[in-house]
């Protein structure tokens, strides 16, 4: 009996130890190495002596690292998500009055097929049919504008 038999042990060990690394950081480094590891699993299981083992365990981390880490770091670390969600989604959408528009009263269809409650942003009446732009939500009403809103170049 030799320990190489065994090694498939040590390799389960050390997957299961650099993942529980691997939760407590969260940093990717741990998970390229338990993946490196997995691979020398493979390679005990395909009966490779040691040593091949642990240089192909190696090899496999140490490219994961290189190659595979950058790329999911910066997918996770994006400074913010381009999809936008709830209210935000409305913000510039365009719509067509169904009701005149006013600074007291009206509704408006907008172009996702939402119907809304919707006020003018200033004095100005708009007629049923008119195109507007949704320039603020608040609660359950949505503030028009005859022109899309100004861009916010922080967002």
């Amino acid at each position: 009996m030799d320990i190489a038999d065994y090694a498939w042990i040590a390799w389960l060990a050390v997957i299961a130890i650099v993942l529980v690394i691997e939760m407590l950081s969260g940093e990717f480094t741990f998970l390229m190495i338990a993946i490196g590891a997995a691979i020398g699993l493979t390679a005990s299981l395909l009966g490779a002596p040691i040593w091949l083992q642990i240089i192909i365990a190696a090899v496999a981390a140490v490219a994961l690292l290189l190659f595979l880490r950058p790329p999911l770091l910066r997918r996770l670390r994006r400074p913010h998500d381009p999809m936008k969600f709830n209210v935000d989604a409305l913000l510039g959408m365009a719509g067509t009055v169904q009701q005149p528009v006013t600074p007291i009263a009206g509704v408006v269809k907008l172009a996702d097929g939402q119907t809304w409650s919707a006020r003018t942003t200033g004095a100005l009446e708009i007629p049923a049919g008119a195109v507007v732009y949704v320039q603020s939500v608040k609660g359950a009403l949505v503030y028009v504008g005859d022109r899309p809103p100004a861009v916010d170049p922080t967002h």
